[in-house]
């Protein structure tokens, strides 16, 4: 745009933003301006002015208030209510929490704190504290420290949101001795709150309430597992209360495993979290890192757990019991600790690689839970989804820092693995980054690929295959019986390793895997990428022997670990190479196995001449055009797609732990089982 002048006069490089709808003032006018009449159709007074009062603007606007009116904001209403209950027992109040879905589809909450005030309040004399509180926004005791010293309801709508959004609800309140109801349809309440007895030992807060269908719809409802998942979340927080659960039969659908009864108590609190949310994965380190600071629930308070897998990482957090899903100033103060913490040990071992590591490398195959206890928080809009109060960061760091340190230094052995581990991210971290640079100063991509692969010379992943071979032997043959138009091969060393009873650095270091993963060139795990696929099939061809067959689920399960979409999209095959050769005079035929050479002998091969069989030890034995015509010509060979099934995808995973995992035990076990269906093998 150069020396061309801007919609308001200028240079449009050098506006500035002051320069722009207000350059400069007008002149007066001699004579005020007329007024336009406005167009009678769209006249606009102060009679068009509405006020929305009590809790009306949550029922026109539920969104502002709880987020939308899909199934999360559905559940979002119990969330308000237990975490209520929740400040009670963090400020020792209460030490249960009782969650109840009955049949007609209402939710009950009850605690045994100290239950909402009764009496009259002083600004409205006409209404008690508990319909002042359940009928006008921003009325609660959590404005200041005095009564609660930390609380995750900060706004005063909370119980008030659940109110205006239930069709019905009941509010019972247990209180020296006397108890009292009040009920409430769609925010109204239905009459004064009532004294309708005495009781002797009952204390604290029932609120029972079913949502509107006007709001959410005529089929929402609670979905029993969801709830359960998020009272026992509760729990794990704090180890001081015990959560009970309870559920009609008729609420869960007919494959729903949700108990219908349950007692939730975690005195262990996040590391017992942690522990329960990994206890299938595999550790780079043997223990969780897991601690607490201040007093259980005071003002400052952090717990805290953490360790390493090889997985994707994750950090589930909370501030005064309120699940932070976006994160927040807290868990960058957690961050930060692990991320010091790890360079200040390596620079105290000498290791030099530690100054590459970022706070990326650390996060991304870690797995924690941070929980902090602070006054007066500040939280991202009412859903409360994002911690924004500044003292967390200092708080969160100053805490997991210190601890951080004396663990490191007091294992050395797991202290120096994880190290590694995660120096071995930021090498692989820097290594892509490299790659992206020398891809993106390059006009024509050229990829760098393993010395040892025979690319096709296609430049589409239409219609092209990569043959994965065993040995250099084998490689040649399959080289020269190729069609290099769009057949690949790749020549592997042995027995590649097992993933599924190695740890992740061993697979990162594994040379003989990253050339395979550098051949595919679609990524692995969380960074795979099916369009990235350089061949549209990948296919394993070892030998028809039992070797070959190792070698052949070693692949199989390391596919099926690392790259399980590639299996799912259908990219991934099995040749079927022949183990014997027969001839009869001019007459040449292969056989698959013993039980196919048995067929051909009987069907094929009949008279008195005698038949020629040639058992073939290894691929890299047959001749090319004897490859190429019976194992990679498409309109002659046999191939296998491997595949895994939908109804049986558990089974599988359970399958391939059993006989390729680090428990010999198990496949032990499995051979024992088996034993009987075992056939004697003439070798």
């Amino acid at each position: 745009m150069s020396g061309k002048s801007d919609l308001f006069g200028g240079n449009a490089a050098e506006a500035r933003e002051d320069d722009l709808p207000f350059q400069s003032a007008p002149k007066p006018a001699s004579k005020p301006a007329a007024v336009p009449a406005m167009n009678p159709d769209g006249e606009y007074s102060a009679a068009d002015i509405e006020v929305l009062e009590g809790l009306e603007p949550v029922r026109r606007r539920p969104g502002m208030y709880i987020g939308g009116t899909d199934e999360r904001a559905l559940h979002h209403l119990f969330a308000e209510v237990i975490d209520n209950c929740m400040d009670e027992a963090v400020a020792g109040h209460a030490t249960w929490i009782d969650v109840s879905l009955d049949a007609e589809g209402y939710l009950t909450v009850t605690d045994n704190g100290r239950g909402i005030p009764v009496d009259a309040h002083p600004k409205f004399k006409d209404k008690s504290a508990l319909e002042v509180i359940m009928t006008t926004l921003h009325a609660g005791g959590k404005f200041d420290s005095k009564v609660y010293e930390t609380s995750g309801g900060l706004h005063g709508v909370g119980i008030s949101v659940v109110n205006a959004l239930s069709e019905d609800l009941i509010v019972e309140v247990a209180r020296a001795r006397k108890l009292y109801r009040q009920r409430f349809q769609r925010g109204l309440p239905q009459g004064p709150l009532e004294h309708v007895g005495d009781t002797q030992n009952r204390r604290g807060t029932l609120v029972r309430f079913k949502p509107d269908h006007e709001i959410f719809g005529r089929g929402a409802k609670f979905k029993p597992s969801r709830l359960m998942s998020m009272a026992r979340s509760k729990a794990y927080l704090f180890g001081g209360v015990e959560i009970r659960w309870h559920c009609a039969p008729e609420q869960l659908e007919e494959k729903d495993t949700t108990p219908t009864e349950a007692v939730f108590h975690f005195p262990g609190g996040l590391r017992d979290f942690l522990a329960e949310k990994l206890h299938k994965e595999r550790r780079v380190v043997d223990d969780i890192f897991a601690g607490t600071t201040g007093k259980s629930g005071g003002h400052g308070a952090v717990e805290w757990a953490v360790t390493w897998y090889a997985g994707d990482g994750f950090v589930n957090s909370y501030c005064n019991t309120i699940p932070t899903p976006e994160g927040g100033t807290h868990e960058a103060g957690f961050r930060y600790a692990l991320l010091r913490g790890l360079k200040a040990y390596g620079e105290l071992t000498n290791n030099k690689k530690a100054a590459l590591i970022t706070g990326d490398d650390v996060m991304t195959s870690a797995g924690g839970m941070l929980a902090v206890f602070i006054r007066e928080p500040e939280f991202v809009g009412q859903t409360k989804d994002k911690l924004a109060t500044n003292e967390a960061t200092r708080i969160a760091e100053t805490a997991v820092r210190d601890a951080f340190d004396h663990w490191l230094t007091a294992s050395p052995n797991q202290a120096n693995k994880l190290l590694e581990w995660v120096i071995d991210r930021a090498e692989e971290r820097l290594r892509r980054r490299q790659e992206k640079d020398v891809a993106r100063k390059t006009a024509v991509r050229k990829l760098r690929l393993p010395g040892k692969l025979a690319d096709c010379s296609a430049n589409q992943a239409d219609g092209t295959e990569l043959f994965i071979v065993e040995g250099d032997s084998a490689g040649g043959s399959a080289k020269q019986a190729r069609n290099r138009a769009n057949q690949a091969v790749l020549p592997l060393r042995g027995k590649i390793l097992n993933v599924a009873n190695a740890g992740r650095d061993k697979l990162v270091a594994n040379q003989q895997l990253a050339d395979l993963i550098q051949a595919l060139g679609c990524g692995t795990r969380s960074q795979y990428r099916d369009e990235d696929l350089r061949y549209e099939k990948v296919v394993i061809m070892t030998d028809a022997d039992v070797d070959g067959a190792h070698i052949a689920s070693l692949l199989i399960t390391f596919f099926y670990r690392e790259m399980p979409a590639m299996i799912r999209n259908g990219h991934l095959f099995l040749a079927v190479p022949p183990l014997y050769r027969l001839s009869q005079g001019g007459k040449t035929l292969y056989a698959r196995d013993d039980a196919h050479k048995d067929e051909l002998m009987a069907t094929v091969f009949k008279g008195k001449s005698k038949v020629e069989i040639g058992r073939f030890k290894g691929l890299g034995e047959m001749l090319p055009s004897q490859l190429k015509e019976t194992t990679m010509d498409p309109s002659k060979r046999t191939m296998l797609r491997v595949a895994i099934s939908e109804m049986a995808e558990e089974d599988t995973s359970d399958t391939v732990e059993r006989l390729m995992g680090n428990k010999p035990e198990a496949r032990f076990r499995f051979i024992q089982d088996n034993a009987e269906f075992a056939e004697d093998l003439d070798i």
